[in-house]
């Protein structure tokens, strides 16, 4: 059944779409240098123990903080999922407007347009240790949500253009494991990913162009008609992409 789900004809193309862009997510300047402190704090372990290797206890607080924000975001799918379903006779006007919104979104995350990468979050934060790592995780998709916007907005407008509530919590749900395996790799492999992550940090204006350039590209294809009418294609040329879901 999931299996059907995630290859039917506009999900296809739509899944690495939404995996690639957890993973800019979690490669953005508001993320990355705080990513050693979440697993830090979430695991209950300082960076020395950390170095040492409790990989039971990291694994296990990784996976609960990443489900912790997993809650928040599939949410988010599932209601532009069901909103596209209910507006289903305007989705082609409001598909362009959210694509333009991309663009937009896209091109300040590269950085080029000013004021629009100022950094909004909740500095609250619960109970360190792995009981605490569910609500950290709710806490990290609440507060970070402004700071991703504009992956999120590139995934949350292909959950729209899906047009049903379990197909945009499904795009929404491999979103955040393109952000969410990035940390759990983190905290299982903290002392041989030190390296990875200060390269990172040294190239992230790299990142940031190529990940913005693909939200532009997504923006796209999504003001011109490009992606609607090539799933479209897709479903009347090979109906075994198609399922009943």
């Amino acid at each position: 059944m999931i299996g059907e789900l995630m290859t039917s004809g506009s999900l296809l193309f739509a899944v690495p779409v939404a995996f690639v862009a957890g993973l800019i997510a979690f490669l953005s300047p508001c993320v990355l240098p705080l990513a050693p402190g979440y697993v830090s704090y979430m695991t209950g372990l300082t960076g020395a123990e950390l170095a040492d290797g409790r990989k039971s206890r990291m694994l296990l607080a990784s996976v609960l903080f990443v489900l912790g924000f997993s809650v928040v975001f599939v949410s988010f799918g599932a209601f532009f999922g069901g909103l596209g379903a209910v507006l289903l006779q305007y989705q082609d006007a409001i598909t362009r407007a959210l694509g333009i919104l991309v663009i937009i979104m896209g091109l300040a995350f590269m950085g080029l347009i000013p004021g629009l990468q100022r950094e909004w979050r909740i500095h609250r934060t619960p109970i360190g240790g792995a009981a605490g790592a569910p609500l950290l995780g709710l806490l990290f998709g609440l507060g970070w949500t402004p700071c991703i916007g504009p992956t999120l907005a590139a995934v949350q407008t292909l959950a729209f253009t899906e047009a049903s509530a379990l197909r945009g919590a499904a795009l929404s749900f491999v979103y955040c494991l393109g952000l969410g395996l990035p940390f759990v790799l983190l905290a299982v492999l903290f002392s041989r990913t030190a390296h990875a992550l200060a390269f990172v940090k040294t190239h992230h204006l790299m990142v940031m162009r190529i990940g913005g350039g693909m939200l532009v590209i997504v923006g796209v294809l999504l003001v011109t008609g490009i992606w609607t009418d090539f799933t479209i294609w897709l479903r009347t040329s090979i109906p075994t992409f198609e399922t009943v879901l």
